[in-house]
């Protein structure tokens, strides 16, 4: 395992690491390679066969103009809890919402309720499209542009709403909300972890990762390295948090990156604005948490109120 900053960033940018799913050495049986699509799973140049094409559907500009789209969305879901409230499960009636509505307009999936949204990734999971190339292609954008963002929306809310004076301060100074998005990003870490496999022997800190080694590298303690970020274990809003892993580094940096921060931005400003008095319905310590063993940390449900 690799928890440095320094040291994360580097392997994520050497092409002696490679992301190739059947060089991965964690399992006693042979792993086939990533399917047709998929990847997130490959190197040069077939990652960039797949990925290249997909670039300018989400560059910094194309999400800034979906930006009035994504605040009549999350207006739409605010509505929907106000009429509910006061007290709702955030995860349900804003986290999941948001982004997976996105996301499927953007790909072009009908979302008319959950349940048709969940029947469209099962027709993608048993390869029901008759494209395998386009079923891993949706996959990993269904995966990227819906679980990671909807858990950092549950989450950055559950640790705003535990840290009451930098919750204070992002009320008083609605502009804050941009530094607020990537510090949560630094301190959340929702993808903990992803795997690289050494193509040759190579020295990484000191140390000889031999060819055929497969490393783990620990985004959610490299974004944490008290030699990059001083006090890093806590949610500072006012914090430089350049840099940060939390969509990874290199060619594999999240294709959504830009997309998620968007959302980020104009969920969290809209429910801070509607909310004022939102809090938790619950002790802190009764809000389930996802499995350790998840790839994706996040919250099961948020139970949350507010004054009527």
């Amino acid at each position: 395992m690799i928890t440095g900053y320094d040291l994360v960033r580097s392997v994520l940018a050497d092409p002696r690491f490679s992301s190739r799913k059947e060089l991965l050495n964690v399992v006693d049986f042979e792993i086939p390679p990533a399917p047709p699509g998929e990847f997130l799973l490959m190197d040069e140049p077939q990652h960039g066969r797949y990925r290249k094409p997909l670039v300018g559907k989400f560059t910094a500009r194309r999400m800034r103009l979906l930006t009035e789209r994504i605040e009549q969305i999350t207006k739409d879901c605010l509505d929907a809890m106000e009429e509910t409230g006061p007290a709702v499960d955030l995860v349900t009636a804003f986290a999941k919402p948001i982004p997976t509505i996105i996301i499927c307009e953007l790909l072009g999936v009908p979302y008319e309720d959950r349940a048709s949204f969940q029947e469209q990734i099962d027709k993608f999971m048993n390869g029901e499209t008759g494209d395998e190339e386009l079923q891993g292609i949706s996959l990993i954008l269904l995966a990227a542009g819906f679980d990671t963002t909807a858990n950092m929306l549950a989450l950055g809310a559950f640790a705003l709403l535990q840290n009451p004076e930098q919750l204070a301060a992002l009320r008083a100074d609605p502009a804050l909300v941009d530094q607020a998005v990537e510090e949560l990003l630094r301190y959340l870490s929702v993808a903990k972890s992803f795997m690289r496999t050494a193509l040759e022997d190579v020295e990484v800190g000191g140390q000889t990762i031999e060819a055929g080694t497969t490393v783990v590298l620990s985004y959610n303690t490299a974004n944490r390295d008290p030699e990059r970020y001083a006090d890093p274990h806590a949610l500072d809003l006012g914090r430089d948090s350049g840099g940060h892993l939390a969509f990874g580094h290199g060619i594999h940096l999240c294709l959504g990156a830009q997309l998620a921060r968007v959302e980020m931005r104009v969920a969290f400003s809209a429910l801070l604005g509607r909310f004022p008095t939102l809090r938790l319905a619950v002790p802190a310590e009764k809000v389930a948490l996802r499995p350790e063993t998840a790839d994706i940390y996040g919250v099961k449900s948020l139970p949350v109120t507010w004054d009527v």
